[in-house]
């Protein structure tokens, strides 16, 4: 027997919810096999079984919470799970390496039980989720009284709003609404609730952290991309039936990274430890702030001082369309040193962006605006792209950010450094 544990996948996860089962009990599992969407605080993602057998039960229904290590199903390969022995978590290898402290099965499935219990384990009580029990207290529910229809008798959103709906309450209230006048909405803007969901939960907690925790300054400069744009123009022309399309913001990253090859000390991320530390990282991991279906989110583009313009267009454009089929992965967002966020195609000409926290810097970019300028004493036009970027002062100094920038402007307005 093999316990499947909700899985950590990501650096910020802390629990996760079932989105889909794709086999139910009695189900034979191949190695490969999809098994279960789960939704993390950034993405749903697919897993796959790493083990052969019969799933014979699922302890964990779609649409429940649970904590990072609760076991979600179990898996009969065959094998009698020896004291000893520990499962090892979906999506995690199961090597000795990794695995964790050993511990017997039956103790194990108590200690689980115990996790997602109504009240430490103690006897007389029901099995329930964290996000179950939350609601019950919320609506002055005893699960207590409550019969579960989930898994192994576990309790589920699902019992609670049918206990609401039965109440003797709910009943009276049900067979007076036609007899009684409606009342006054107690808000008179008539707001519609709508709940965070585990991607904009992990948003506001992790910004919320970087605006109250992390002092910040900001620093704007712009650059003249005329010949910046004409040479995107030339690229895609010469690539002209193929799929290989450049964007100003593939030349960014490109030029970000240039940029912070030349200056590493902000190519860098604070570290509490020993009263703290700056983290200069070796390599440099691009992230670039998406808006997605579900909010906000910054699949990161590797080593972005090395790769070509063209190969960042396609990275970016898998990455993209990943996040809008909410299908990305771990790795996809995992390791950023270093984050853009552009708003230029929105026609937003300057903004300041929040710190994504461990990062110690983000660029927020606008659109590239025509304006006059002087050239020789004549007055011509030109086009130019504004840009700030938000520093954490606990390892950036201002001279150090705008020296960046300088050299940020230098590569945008000449742009054959950029692509060479």
């Amino acid at each position: 027997m093999i316990d499947i544990l909700m899985p950590r996948l990501s650096d910020t996860m802390t629990e996760g919810a079932i989105s889909a089962w794709h086999k139910q009990p009695g189900d034979p599992v191949s190695p490969g096999d999809l098994l279960v969407e789960i939704e993390t605080d950034k993405a749903i993602m697919e897993q796959e079984a790493y083990e052969a057998g019969i799933l014979v039960e699922i302890f964990v229904a779609e649409g429940e919470n649970v904590p990072i290590g609760v076991p979600i199903a179990r898996l009969d390969n065959g094998i009698d799970m020896p004291t000893g022995t520990d499962p090892a978590p979906l999506g995690a290898d199961p090597s000795p390496a990794s695995a964790p402290t050993s511990v017997p099965d039956e103790k194990r499935r108590s200690d689980a039980d115990r996790s997602v219990s109504t009240s430490n384990g103690h006897p007389g009580r029901r099995v329930a989720t964290p996000l179950v029990r939350k609601l019950a207290r919320e609506r002055g529910i005893d699960l207590a009284t409550v019969s579960g229809t989930g898994p192994a008798g576990r309790i589920v959103r699902a019992d609670l709003d049918a206990r609401v709906a039965d109440s003797p309450m709910s009943r009276s209230i049900a067979s007076g609404a036609a007899s009684v006048p409606p009342s006054a909405p107690l808000d008179a803007r008539e707001p519609q609730p709508v709940p965070f969901d585990a991607v904009r939960q992990a948003i506001a907690t992790r910004l919320t952290q970087s605006g109250t925790t992390v002092p910040t300054f900001t620093v704007t400069a712009s650059a003249d991309v005329g010949e910046l744009l004409e040479l995107r123009g030339r690229i895609n022309h010469a690539n002209a039936g193929t799929d290989v399309k450049v964007s100003v913001n593939d030349i960014l990253v490109r030029a970000v990274g240039l940029a912070l090859r030349a200056h590493p000390g902000m190519n860098a991320s604070y570290a509490p430890d020993g009263g703290g530390l700056t983290l200069l990282h070796q390599r440099i991991h691009v992230g670039i702030a998406v808006a997605s279906p579900s909010g906000l989110i910054v699949p990161v583009v590797r080593d972005a001082d090395r790769a070509a313009v063209t190969t960042i267009s396609a990275t970016t454009r898998g990455l993209v369309g990943r996040a809008a089929d909410r299908k990305l992965t771990p790795a996809d967002m995992s390791d950023g040193t270093f984050t853009i966020s552009n708003l230029g195609m929105y026609g937003i000409e300057h903004f300041t962006a929040i710190i994504n926290p461990p990062q110690g810097a983000i660029l927020a970019v606008g659109a590239a605006r025509e304006e006059p300028a002087l050239d020789g004493g004549t007055v011509v036009a030109c086009r130019r792209l504004r840009y700030t970027i938000t520093a954490d002062h606990r390892i950036i100094d201002g001279s150090l950010a705008a020296q960046f920038l300088a050299t940020l402007t230098g590569l945008l307005e000449n742009p054959l450094r950029i692509v060479g």
